[in-house]
C-alpha cells in the first residue's frame, strides 16, 4: 500500500470555509452496492436509509479551546497548541508550537490575562511540555485564553458562531483537539425524530488527537504509526452494541473516531465490545476486517489521509476514490464543514 495510492484532485473553492446555514443542510451522498453505486441527497434523507431496529453510536467528545496566541519573554511570537494533558498535572501539557525558532526549555511564553508558561522539556512527536501559570486558576484562565482549534485549511479566524458550531449538539465530554465532525450536521430535533422512528441512539467518547489528523510522511503505509487517543466506552453502550449484534441488528458509526473506537474495544476471540477506559493507535486501512461496524456516516476527507485509507477500507479504494470523484463533479463541500457520505453495509468491503 502507498500513499500515492490515496491521493486526488480537489478544486480549493470546495473546501468548506464555514458550516451549513442549519445543522441538517448539508448534502449528502449515499454509497451502496447498488445500481447506480451514488445516489445524493440532503442530509434529513438519512432518516429513510436508516432502519427502525439500527444502533445509532455517536461520539460525545467536547472540543476544547486549545490554541493559545502568545509570545516569548524575548519578544518573539508563538503559537502553542494544547495537545496533551499530563495525568495528575492540571497544569502541564504537551503542545505543539510554531515559532520562528523552537523554544527552548527554561523559556517564558507570555499570554494574555495573567496567563504564563514554561517550556520543561521536549516530548514525543515534536511536542514541548510546557508548565503554565496564572494568578487565577489555570484551567479556567487557559479556557477564556485559548482559542476554537479551526483546522488550518479554514483560511480565517475562529469566531464567536464557531464555539457553537463546532461542537456537535451531544458533546459534553471535553477533551478533543478537533471535532468529530460527522456529527455536526445533527440537530437536537433530527436526533428526535430518528428515536421516535424506531432507532437506537447510543454515545462513546473518543477525544480527538494527534492521531486523527496529523499526516501521514511515510509512501509505504506500513510504516505509519498512529498516535493514542483516550476514548471511554460506557457499559450501556457496549451492552447495546454487543446486543445489536447478536440480534442481526445493524450498527452505524458516525464517524470515523466511533468506527476506530469500537473496532479497537472488540475481543478478536468472542467478537465483543469491552466497555471501559482505553487508548487506542489503531490504523484502519483497506485489508483490514471490520468486526463491529456495518455503516459509516462521515464527512469528505483530505487526500493522503489516514481518514481516507479507513473508508477506502470499508468501501474498497477504487469505490471510496470514484465517489469523491462524482462529488467533486457535483460541487459537494468538503472537510470539517463540509458535506457527508453515508457508506451502506451492501458496499462493505473485506478486502482492499
Amino acid at each position: 500500500m502507498l500513499l500515492s495510492d490515496y491521493d486526488f484532485d480537489l478544486p480549493p473553492d470546495l473546501i468548506a470555509q464555514a458550516p451549513a446555514v442549519e445543522r441538517t443542510a448539508s448534502r449528502l451522498m449515499i454509497v451502496s452496492g447498488a445500481s447506480p453505486p451514488f445516489s445524493t441527497g440532503t442530509f434529513t434523507d438519512l432518516a429513510g436509509f436508516l432502519r427502525p431496529d439500527d444502533l445509532l453510536v455517536l461520539n460525545d467528545t467536547r472540543v476544547i479551546p486549545a490554541r493559545l496566541l502568545g509570545h516569548k519573554a524575548s519578544g518573539g511570537r508563538i503559537e502553542v497548541f494544547l495537545v496533551r494533558r499530563l495525568p495528575g498535572a492540571l497544569e502541564i501539557w504537551d503542545c505543539l508550537t510554531r515559532c520562528s525558532k523552537t523554544p527552548k526549555a527554561g523559556q517564558q511564553l507570555l499570554f494574555a490575562q495573567g496567563l504564563s508558561g514554561e517550556v520543561l522539556t521536549g516530548a514525543e512527536l515534536n511536542l514541548r511540555r510546557i508548565r503554565f501559570t496564572a494568578e487565577d486558576d489555570v484551567a479556567r484562565v487557559l479556557g477564556q485564553v485559548g482559542q476554537m482549534p479551526l483546522p488550518p485549511y479554514i483560511e480565517r479566524p475562529a469566531t464567536a458562531a464557531d464555539a457553537e458550531r463546532y461542537q456537535t449538539v451531544f458533546s459534553c465530554h471535553a477533551g478533543a483537539l478537533a471535532a468529530p465532525t460527522a456529527g455536526l450536521h445533527f440537530s437536537r430535533e433530527f436526533l428526535q425524530r430518528l428515536t421516535a422512528s424506531g432507532v437506537e441512539v447510543t454515545t462513546l467518547t473518543l477525544h480527538v488527537g494527534l492521531g486523527t489528523f496529523l499526516p501521514v510522511r511515510d509512501d509505504d503505509l506500513t510504516q505509519h504509526r498512529m498516535h493514542a487517543e483516550d476514548y471511554v466506552i460506557p457499559p450501556a453502550t457496549a451492552a447495546a452494541v454487543n446486543r445489536a449484534r447478536q440480534q442481526g441488528r445493524r450498527v452505524i458509526a458516525v464517524g470515523t473516531t466511533v468506527t476506530r473506537t469500537l473496532e479497537a474495544a472488540c475481543d478478536p476471540v468472542d467478537g465483543l465490545v469491552r466497555p471501559g477506559a482505553g487508548s487506542t493507535d489503531i490504523f484502519i486501512a483497506p485489508g483490514y476486517r471490520f468486526m463491529v461496524v456495518d455503516g459509516l456516516l462521515t464527512n469528505f476527507h483530505l487526500p493522503r489521509s489516514t481518514l481516507l485509507m479507513l473508508v477506502a477500507a470499508f468501501v474498497g479504494r477504487e469505490r471510496i476514490l470514484s465517489a469523491y470523484s462524482q462529488a467533486v463533479f457535483e460541487r459537494f463541500r468538503f472537510y470539517s464543514y463540509g458535506d457527508c457520505m453515508l457508506l451502506l453495509p451492501s458496499c462493505v468491503a473485506q478486502t482492499g
